[in-house]
């Protein structure tokens, strides 16, 4: 009520300071009068010219008389816009006066909060009272969303982990529920493995939890995110029960690291290959350790021993069948080194085949498989499959005009 009082008096005092403005009159020399001054001293150089001989009587006639024209349009012009003009003038200023605080008032009341403590608007900045994040709300916003879209893998995993923030960190049986749910829709669903990691380790079943975070750690890119927090996870649970907990590439120790700071990158990457070869011989001590042949494979894929990697992606799928995202690291092992329009090998051709099944818009999949039946001579499956991937490539993509051909080659009788 006080802001609205103040308005108001600033909007009276404004008013009472422009009633001299509204009964004053304009007092600013027009235009016309300077109009007519001009045309006075062009009638004065008339006259000169005249009396100096420079121009006759008939000529100085019709010379004043085309100014008195000028004159009598000038003024007949002057008298049809100084009545507005004026008045223009005489009220425009107080008007604007007196609306812009009218509109800044209205617009104040409906927008403004009066009783709201200031506070600086800095990007990112809490509310001065933050509520606490409603729980509730948050797996009832989860569940609809699961509900709405049942096959989204994201969705599934979202609701098994707002289930496991209402138990306080506990994986309920509902959330494992939603976890396998988001397993079967997408198998490399990382936050789906690292809470049914978490669910076997609260279960007692440490040794199951740190085999499927080694499987998640294995199939993950070098920089992703969660990988320090699954790490930690992973050594903690370890610890606690007594287990190695044996993450994707061999971590040398602090006298080791303190060593290999001061080696040139070659002496460097040397270190690594041997950390990686101490690995292997310690694999073919432990034949049966699926995440270890995992964590090898990424190694040598990493040093780029893509061989050493498709042996030890092999090892590992003999113990139990890899997901699709695997099968992409092990086909890509098995094709990295071909040359151009070389086919893949009968090995490397079922791994893909396997691929392709598993995810039949696989770009790797579509384009050497069609290499290996075009090799073959089955040019139709071959153009099948390049005019697949040809469709889900971008307009800018490098490989078009190359794809095209083949495609061309293919169709050719």
């Amino acid at each position: 009520m006080l802001e609205f009082l103040l308005a108001l008096l600033t909007t009276a005092t404004v008013g009472a300071l422009l009633i001299p403005l509204l009964r004053g009159r304009t007092t600013s020399n027009s235009r016309f009068e300077g109009e007519l001054a001009i045309y006075r001293d062009q009638l004065a150089e008339i006259e000169r010219e005249r009396a100096g001989g420079a121009l006759s009587q008939n000529e100085a006639a019709a010379a004043r008389l085309e100014i008195e024209r000028r004159i009598l349009a000038a003024d007949a012009a002057a008298k049809t816009t100084t009545g507005s003009s004026d008045t223009l003038h005489r009220l425009l200023p107080p008007a604007l006066a007196l609306a812009i605080p009218l509109l800044a008032l209205g617009l104040y009341l409906k927008v403004g909060h009066p009783g709201l403590p200031a506070a600086p608007f800095v990007a990112g900045a809490k509310p001065p009272a933050e509520q606490p994040m409603d729980i509730a709300q948050l797996v009832a916003q989860a569940r609809a969303r699961a509900a709405a879209e049942p096959n989204s893998a994201e969705a599934q995993s979202a609701l098994g982990e707002a289930l496991t923030l209402e138990a306080d960190g506990t994986v309920t049986p509902g959330a494992v529920e939603a976890f396998n749910k988001a397993i079967a829709l997408q198998p490399g669903d990382a936050r789906a493995l690292y809470y049914l990691g978490l669910h076997e380790a609260q279960a007692g079943d440490s040794a199951a939890a740190l085999k499927r975070w080694q499987e998640l750690e294995a199939r993950s890119p070098p920089n992703a995110p969660f990988l320090p927090m699954l790490r930690a996870e992973m050594a903690r649970v370890a610890q606690a029960a007594g287990l190695p907990a044996g993450t994707t590439m061999p971590q040398p120790s602090r006298e080791q690291q303190d060593a290999m700071a001061v080696l040139t990158p070659e002496q460097r990457q040397q270190a690594i290959r041997g950390m990686v070869e101490g690995l292997a011989a310690r694999m073919k001590e432990n034949p049966q350790d699926r995440g270890g042949w995992l964590r090898l494979a990424n190694a040598w894929k990493v040093l780029g021993e893509s061989a050493n990697a498709v042996d030890a992606y092999a090892k590992a799928d003999a113990l139990g069948p890899v997901d699709a995202r695997l099968l992409a690291d092990w086909a890509e092992a098995h094709v990295r080194g071909l040359k151009p329009g070389e086919a893949p090998s009968p090995a490397a051709v079922a791994v893909l085949e396997r691929l392709e099944k598993a995810e039949p818009r696989n770009g790797l999949a579509l384009f050497y498989l069609g290499a290996a039946s075009f090799a073959a001579g089955d040019k139709a499956a071959a153009a099948r499959r390049w005019k697949t991937l040809l469709a889900l490539l971008p307009a800018d993509a490098p490989i078009r005009a190359m794809l095209e051909e083949r495609i061309k080659a293919a169709d050719s009788p």
